[in-house]
């Protein structure tokens, strides 16, 4: 009779277990959705650093973020090129420039991502078939996945060549597409030669935003790091690529609001599913002390009436979740197709969502049982 005993208690009241699933539903589609967001958030900040060709990366020691870089003399690659495990260096310059839409004249501001053409940076097929695109002065590439009100422009350059417009205040020529994709940090990238880009933000030469190195094979990556990091001025620090990655998503996650906004928010999600759990229970409870006392009178211990609330709990984190799951996949598709930021459910997230709603059903289901030890066998006589 006892093992039956959660299930059937949870089914009687069948009003308390619509609620008490909604609520259970709502905790797990808002963690789902945060941690989908804050996870969209670390994988598009780091779209450009995954995608570079290199073993180490300089930047100035000022450095915080991509967009805010702080440039560096570009001797410091020189220098660099002298450690005979050094294959070969480049550099790449970031910023913010405004670009008017050729079809609307709005304007609107793209990150721009610049480099020589003859030097190899980004390990991105659509970027070095055809790099040729930008190396004529004035002109530039789009991103083919910028966000769906950029792709008007994507598709009058690839049914027209090349579409003249502005930029910074200068005539340019876009002449092809690439594909790299959204990021938090700007909604549409575009890419240039780094003489087009001097002209157009009135960069200085001798200098670079980012520097790639590329080690000869068998080189210590760590021992070379450790070198460069001693020989070259305190001007510049050398990091891993892996390094460099992990500083832009330390940078979002505890410089700036929105990776403390995505916590919390987890967070929050827990504390109302909890609340609600434990409301339902304790309820439940409170209202079968009688029953309680009976089993009590009967030869039940404590430990054993527990454990059907705790059972109760458990039932309700295996009926809530999948429903929970369902619509969040519905979101995810929805937040793909309008912002274009890579939001995809993993196996490890649903399994940790999943275990996190057992932890918080549990935790309620603890808490209630409190309320047990006010069943007094004697009020069932």
């Amino acid at each position: 009779m006892i093992h039956r005993l959660p299930w059937r208690q949870l089914t009687h009241e069948k009003l308390r277990l619509l609620a008490a699933g909604a609520g259970i539903t709502f905790a797990v589609l808002l963690q789902l959705m945060q941690f989908g967001f804050r996870d969209a958030l670390y994988t598009s900040a780091v779209l450009v650093h995954d995608r570079l060709l290199a073993d180490l990366v300089v930047t100035s020691s000022q450095y915080e973020y991509i967009v805010a870089s702080a440039a560096f003399p570009r001797r410091r690659l020189s220098e660099a090129r002298m450690f005979k495990e050094v294959d070969s260096t480049a550099s790449l310059l970031v910023g913010i420039a405004p670009f008017k839409d050729p079809l609307t004249r709005e304007e609107h501001q793209v990150l721009l991502l610049a480099f020589s053409p003859d030097d190899a940076v980004f390990n991105l097929a659509s970027m070095n078939a055809d790099v040729s695109k930008i190396a004529l002065a004035d002109t530039a590439m789009f991103d083919a996945r910028s966000r769906a009100e950029y792709q008007p422009i994507v598709d009058l350059v690839r049914r027209e060549g090349v579409v003249r417009t502005d930029m910074a205040d200068r005539r340019i020529d876009v002449t092809g597409v690439f594909d790299l994709g959204v990021s938090f940090t700007g909604n549409a990238y575009m890419m240039t030669s780094d003489a087009t880009f001097r002209r157009l933000l009135h960069r200085p030469e001798g200098t670079a935003d980012i520097g790639l190195l590329r080690l000869k094979p068998g080189s210590d990556v760590e021992a070379v790091k450790t070198g460069l990091s001693m020989a070259l001025p305190h001007d510049v620090k050398v990091m891993t690529l892996r390094q460099f990655a992990e500083l832009e998503q330390s940078y979002w996650n505890r410089s700036q609001p929105i990776g403390f906004i995505f916590n919390l928010g987890l967070v929050v999600g827990l504390l109302v599913g909890a609340v609600i759990v434990y409301q339902i229970l304790y309820t439940d409870v409170t209202d079968h002390l009688p029953e309680y006392a009976t089993l009590k009178a009967m030869g039940y211990r404590d430990g054993a009436l527990s454990l059907v609330v705790l059972q109760q709990a458990l039932i309700l984190s295996v009926l809530g979740f999948p429903v929970g799951f369902g619509i969040a996949q519905i979101l995810y598709a929805a937040a793909r197709r309008t912002t274009g930021l890579p939001i995809f459910m993993t196996v490890a997230r649903a399994a940790m969502v999943f275990g996190l709603t057992v932890l918080m059903c549990g935790a309620s289901g603890l808490l209630a049982m409190r309320k047990l030890k006010s069943a007094d066998p004697a009020d069932a006589f």
